[in-house]
């Protein structure tokens, strides 16, 4: 079933009343969650919020095509309605996104108007719990031009089996950069996309939820990273978002061939790993 919406959800009430309802959820793999496809036609972008964007991810302001993580963008207040609602099994509070699977299928136009299609695709058991997946469409007059698939990780008790790391995956890539990152990031970023998480925004609102400091948005961290890699015209792009980035701090972005991952700290800790594959 399909509802189609005249505006785009407005995300502080969302956050609120998904804040409130996590005190009442259980999440579990085999949970019933909802099956209504969100869609929101005629959608056109804001040329300043996408500079603003584009500026704290490190992306050329002034071209006429979109970021290839900016749709995501679009369709994030969407998945919050969603994510937010009293039908979905997972608590909004502590939810990880922890991977994410982008395919361009043409490049979009900033100018262009564009339908928004969001559901969710099922639940799917964790090694640290249940995960949910996302998926977000984006068409345009020709059909299909953008698609991505998010798994949000909500934490629990469960008796699945840690699996192993390969050494492809473990082995640092070579080192491209060092990135010093300042502290306001996350409100930067989270002034430009909407998505203002707690957690991302100032030391003290962080550590209520166990963190240290502010820690950078994971889809801040694959926008900054393909904007350093480039990306082709019709792509799949895939990210895993392993770690924190504790924010201020220093990041050393790595790459080679269609590979690419973040890592920081002495130890040069894992923070984000990915993949661009040509689509021909």
């Amino acid at each position: 079933m399909s509802l189609v919406l005249t505006t785009p959800p407005s995300l502080p009430p969302l956050l609120a009343r998904g804040a409130l309802l996590s005190l009442f959820k259980r999440p579990a793999p085999d949970a019933e969650f909802p099956r209504t496809r969100l869609v929101l036609p005629g959608v056109r972008v804001d040329l300043a919020r996408l500079a603003a964007y584009e500026r704290v991810c490190g992306f050329a302001t002034g071209d006429d095509a979109l970021p290839v993580t900016y749709p995501h963008v679009l369709g994030f207040p969407l998945a919050m309605r969603l994510m937010s609602a009293r039908e979905f099994p997972l608590p909004l509070l502590g939810l990880v996104h922890t991977s994410i699977e982008i395919t361009r299928h043409m490049p979009m136009t900033a100018t262009g108007a564009y339908e928004l299609g969001v559901h969710v695709d099922g639940l799917v058991p964790h090694r640290r719990g249940t995960e949910a997946v996302v998926v977000t469409e984006v068409r345009a007059q020709d059909g299909v031009v953008w698609e991505s698939r998010s798994s949000y990780l909500a934490r629990h008790r469960t008796d699945e089996v840690a699996g192993s790391r390969t050494a492809e995956e473990l082995k640092p890539l070579p080192e491209v950069a060092q990135w010093r990152l300042a502290g306001d990031v996350g409100r930067r970023y989270g002034a430009a996309s909407g998505d203002r998480n707690p957690i991302h925004l100032h030391p003290l609102t962080a550590r209520l939820f166990g963190f240290p400091r502010a820690i950078a948005h994971g889809m801040w961290t694959v926008a900054r990273c393909l904007a350093a890699h480039g990306v082709p015209a019709r792509a799949r792009v895939e990210a895993e978002f392993r770690a924190p980035v504790l924010l201020p701090g220093t990041v050393t972005y790595a790459a080679e061939g269609g590979r690419f991952e973040l890592r920081g700290g002495a130890a040069q800790r894992l923070h984000m790993a990915g993949r661009v594959h040509p689509l021909v």
